[in-house]
C-alpha cells in the first residue's frame, strides 16, 4: 500500500471543500436533509410513535431519516456530477451511510431485545465500527485496505475465499439476519396487538415465525459466506444425534413449550402452582414459563416441568377462587339471628363477589364453642388471598362487637391448696 495515494486523495478532497462551488453542494445537502424531515413527519403523522423502528421518538433518530435523506443524497450528487466538482456530497454520503445503518441496527436490536445488556455493547460496537468505516472511506485509505485484503486468499475446502470476501459475507449475513429480527418483531407485535383468550396461540405462531425467520437468515447468511449448503445435510446428522443424547432435556422444554402454547393448558394471566411455588404465568415461551409470586418473586420453570408435574391452576375454567375462614362463638348464641347477618355483613366486603354468595356453616361442636366455617368467593386472585381474608375477619369482629357475641378462648383456673 502506497501511504502516499490516501494523502493524495484527502488533500484533493479539502482542496474541493474550499471552492464556492461546496456552498452550492452544502445548500443542496440541506435541503435534502430538509425534504427527507418533510416526507419522515408526513408519513408519521402528528402524534409520536415511541419504540418505532422507523419514525423513532424524534424523527431523526429513527431509521427513516437516514435513509431518505441517503438517497436523497445521492440522487443529488448523480444529477450534480456534469455541473459542479462533487466534493461535500462525496463526504456526506459514506456518514450518510454509517447514519442509517447504525439507527436501523440499534433499533431492531432495541426493539427484538428491549432488556439485554449484551445488545448495547453490540450497538456500541457497530457504532464504532461505522463511523472508523466512513473515517477510512473519506480519507482513501479504505479502499485500498479491501485491495490488500483481496490479496490474501486461502483455500477452504474447493473453495478459493479472500479475507475481502470473508468481510463481505459477514456484512451480508449480519444484514439478512437483522432484517430477519425485524420482521419478525414487526409480525409478533401485529399478532400479539389486542389480543385476549387466544394469546397462548398468537405466542406460539409468533415464536415459530420468528424461528423460521431466523433459520431463512441464517441460510441466506451462509449462503453469503460461500459456504456450499449441501453441508448443512451433515450439520443437520450430527444435530440430530447431539439431541438424542446431549441436547434432550433443551429439546424436551422446547416441544413442551409448543405443546403448552397449543393445547391451553394453561395460559398467561393463570395463578398456577408447580413444585410448591404458586403465583401467575407471566411469560410463556419456548423453552421456560416465568411465574411471578404475589411477593413479586419470578421462578423460571422449564417447560418440560409443566408437562410432567402436577400443576394446580387456580384459574383455567374460570379465575374464581374460593376461601374460607374460621371463628368460633360461645355456646348458646342465637345461631339464627346471627348466620344470616354474618352472610350480610360478608358479601358487603369488597373483592367478595355476590355470585356465588357467602355462606356460613356450623362446622364443629368444639370444646369452647360453636365453630363456624365462613365461606366466600373472590375473582382477582392475582391480587392476593390475604387481604380478603383479612377484611372478612375485621368484618366478623366489627359485628360480634356491635350485637355482643361472645367469642370464647380457653381459660385455665389455678388453685392453690
Amino acid at each position: 500500500m502506497n501511504p502516499s495515494i490516501p494523502a493524495a486523495e484527502f488533500g484533493q478532497l479539502a482542496g474541493a471543500l474550499l471552492k464556492p462551488s461546496a456552498l452550492f453542494e452544502l445548500a443542496i445537502f440541506a435541503g435534502c436533509l430538509v425534504l427527507a424531515w418533510v416526507i419522515v413527519r408526513l408519513l408519521r403523522g402528528a402524534k409520536p410513535t415511541p419504540g418505532s423502528t422507523w419514525f423513532g421518538d424524534r424523527i431523526v433518530d429513527g431509521a427513516l431519516f437516514p435513509v431518505l435523506a441517503l438517497l436523497m443524497a445521492l440522487l443529488a450528487r448523480w444529477l450534480l456530477t456534469d455541473l459542479v466538482p462533487i466534493a461535500v456530497f462525496k463526504l456526506v454520503v459514506p456518514i450518510l451511510l454509517s447514519l442509517a445503518a447504525i439507527r436501523l441496527t440499534v433499533r431492531v436490536l432495541s426493539v427484538t431485545f428491549p432488556n439485554s445488556a449484551l445488545m448495547r455493547a453490540v450497538e456500541r460496537s457497530v457504532s464504532w465500527l461505522a463511523w472508523i468505516a466512513v473515517v477510512l472511506w473519506v480519507t482513501g485509505v479504505l479502499p485500498l485496505m479491501l485491495q490488500e485484503l483481496d490479496g490474501i486468499t486461502w483455500k477452504l475446502g474447493s473453495t478459493q475465499v479472500s479475507v475481502s470476501s470473508m468481510l463481505e459475507a459477514a456484512i451480508s449475513g449480519v444484514l439478512a439476519l437483522l432484517l430477519a429480527l425485524w420482521v419478525s418483531s414487526l409480525l409478533e407485535a401485529r399478532l400479539l396487538k389486542g389480543a385476549t383468550d387466544n394469546i397462548s396461540i398468537r405466542k406460539m405462531a409468533s415464536s415459530a415465525l420468528r424461528a423460521v425467520l431466523l433459520f431463512i437468515g441464517l441460510v441466506v447468511a451462509l449462503s453469503a459466506a460461500g459456504i456450499d449448503l449441501t453441508a448443512l445435510g451433515v450439520l443437520g446428522g450430527a444435530l440430530g444425534v447431539g439431541i438424542g443424547f446431549g441436547l434432550q432435556k433443551l429439546a424436551a422444554n422446547y416441544i413442551s413449550g409448543f405443546v403448552i402454547l397449543a393445547e391451553h393448558s394453561m395460559r398467561i394471566g393463570d395463578m398456577v402452582k408447580v413444585d410448591n411455588f404458586e403465583g401467575r404465568i407471566t411469560d410463556i415461551t419456548t423453552r421456560y414459563t416465568v411465574i411471578r409470586a404475589l411477593n413479586g418473586r419470578e421462578s423460571i420453570v422449564p417447560n418440560e416441568m409443566m408437562i410432567t408435574q402436577r400443576v394446580e391452576n387456580s384459574s383455567l375454567a374460570d379465575p374464581m377462587v374460593g376461601l374460607n375462614t374460621v371463628v368460633q362463638v360461645a355456646y348458646g348464641t342465637n345461631l339464627e339471628m346471627l348466620m344470616p347477618r354474618i352472610v350480610e355483613v360478608v358479601a358487603q366486603v369488597p373483592r367478595v363477589i355476590a355470585d356465588p354468595a357467602p355462606a356460613v356453616l356450623l362446622s364443629n361442636f368444639a370444646a369452647d364453642g360453636l365453630e363456624l366455617t365462613v365461606g366466600f368467593w373472590i375473582a382477582d386472585p392475582d391480587k392476593g388471598l390475604l387481604g380478603p381474608r383479612s377484611q372478612v375477619n375485621l368484618a366478623l369482629l366489627k359485628l360480634f362487637d356491635e350485637v355482643g357475641v361472645e367469642i370464647p378462648f380457653p381459660q385455665r383456673v389455678v388453685r392453690q391448696a
